[in-house]
């Protein structure tokens, strides 16, 4: 291209060029899309490719406030200098597929959206402000520095199709995204982020469909979601968070199906606080998480916990608040679920939360058992509280204690063998009954008959059932200890 074919305002940017001279179309009265504020994106093309050069200058392309009609095609071109083209308007989508950039900043634009996929960028991408009437596409991209797509807007007129394709991209850096508008879904399956991911205050919209696809999600810090409003699902899969998950004050809503999956993660923290309830399913199942920070006051009616694993959890309530995130998994019954709720107790030195918890789980593994099982569950419960409640023994003893001993004192049984039987003592002859080891010599001399036969059958078989329940909460003590 001849430097004669250029208009006014081609030649401006043409001669800043080589010193890297930032030209501003803003500053004139001309409208926007007045001549003297157009550029053809050929030319732009042509400049960063073969643009003129000055000894000891560094070449680059700043523009701020042009209308940039044609299509700025840079498809696996190198491009050796820095592009600034903000404020600018595109007519058509810039293409940047595959190539190779030092810096590029397309700040505080409009455009029908964007393609850098697999495009290789020494410096940072900057979307900031951008506002895109299309797909805006970065997937497979190696960004050197940090990507920022911040305070930008993002609408696609088909949902099906995603709004924002960031899978597998590579950031050596942070990716910045937060105050982030987005109609349809982003993709960041199989992303790397070295840094942190930034969503805080983002805004993203696809109800009844996936609002983020992130499996396999790989970030080297912190992915901080404070204040997000998300209206669809959430798919994080696979990911791999090292620092925090922060979603305080977020709004998760997905009603009828799956609000969040962060299900298979290794997390150092998740935090779920401050904000409204999740409308949807939470799904945490076969994740490893360091640090719980839950409110119960966020769960949703259904929850997924099934082989969830964590250190801590917090804040500390008591088990009444708890217990119901375990019991709103209804496809099966859960018993990690529960060790892992008393072990949380336990470090905190809540030994009795602790033993409540485990009450629970053996009341809810006894809704799994046949009707002998259930009943026998029963019995355990009443009694003693599956062992947790080994006072209950103790006051059932008394009781049936003092009922024998009262009802033989009134009318002592006829001994077996008169002149060899010892004196009848009513107390040790009930504990003779009650207790199925140990004797004192009472039983064996005396024959009750009638009525007394009949209580001494039901003391007897009562102190076995004590004693059987007694020795099976002892039992799960010891293993657990």
């Amino acid at each position: 291209m001849e430097i004669n074919d250029l208009t006014p305002a081609e030649l401006r940017v043409w001669q800043a060029f080589a010193t890297g001279t930032e030209v501003d179309f803003r500053e004139g009265t001309e409208p926007e899309g007045a001549p003297e504020r157009t550029l053809r994106a050929a030319v732009l093309r042509t400049l960063l490719l073969n643009g003129p050069s000055e000894s000891g200058e560094i070449a680059a392309l700043k523009v701020r406030g042009a209308r940039v009609t044609g299509p700025l095609d840079l498809r696996y071109a190198t491009v050796d200098s820095v592009i600034h083209l903000t404020h600018c308007r595109f007519e058509h989508a810039p293409d940047f597929v595959g190539a190779q950039l030092r810096y590029l900043s397309l700040r505080d634009s409009e455009m029908p959206g964007l393609s850098v996929t697999r495009a290789r960028i020494d410096g940072s991408l900057r979307l900031t402000r951008c506002r895109f009437g299309g797909a805006v596409r970065v997937d497979g991209a190696q960004i050197a520095g940090v990507l920022f797509i911040d305070q930008a807007d993002i609408t696609v007129g088909d949902t099906a199709q995603p709004a924002l394709q960031l899978n597998q991209v590579s950031v050596d850096d942070d990716l910045c995204a937060h105050h982030l508008r987005t109609r349809g879904r982003i993709r960041l399956d199989g992303a790397t982020v070295a840094g942190s991911l930034d969503l805080e205050d983002a805004e993203l919209h696809n109800p009844g469909g996936n609002v983020i696809d992130a499996e396999a999600l790989e970030v080297g810090a912190n992915v901080l979601g404070r204040r997000l409003r998300a209206h669809g699902r959430i798919d994080m899969r696979g990911a791999r968070i090292p620092g925090r998950f922060d979603l305080l004050y977020s709004r998760l809503s997905n009603p009828g199906g799956t609000a969040m999956r962060a299900s298979s993660c290794v997390i150092g923290e998740v935090w779920l606080r401050k904000g409204p309830p999740i409308e949807g399913m939470l799904n945490l199942r076969r994740s490893q998480i360091e640090h719980l920070n839950l409110e119960p006051e966020m769960l949703p009616d259904q929850v997924r916990l099934l082989d969830l694993t964590y250190t801590s959890l917090t804040p500390h309530e008591p088990p009444e608040r708890r217990l119901p995130m375990l019991e709103r998994d209804e496809d099966t019954f859960d018993p990690h679920g529960y060790e892992q709720l008393t072990a949380a107790y336990r470090r905190t030195g809540d030994d009795h939360a602790a033993r409540l918890v485990q009450l629970a789980k053996q009341r809810r593994h006894r809704t799994t058992l046949p009707w002998y099982g259930r009943l026998w569950g029963h019995v355990q419960d009443a009694t003693v509280g599956y062992g947790f409640r080994p006072m209950r023994a103790l006051g059932w003893l008394l009781s049936l204690l003092a009922v024998g001993s009262l009802a033989f004192a009134l009318q002592a049984p006829p001994a077996l063998k008169a002149d060899e039987a010892p004196h009848f003592n009513a107390v040790f002859y009930t504990l003779d009954l009650l207790l199925p080891v140990i004797s004192f010599g009472q039983e064996s001399a005396f024959a009750p008959e009638g009525g007394q036969q009949a209580l001494a059958y039901v003391l007897v078989l009562t102190g076995w059932i004590l004693a059987t329940t007694v020795i099976a909460g002892v039992t799960r003590t010891v293993s657990r200890q």
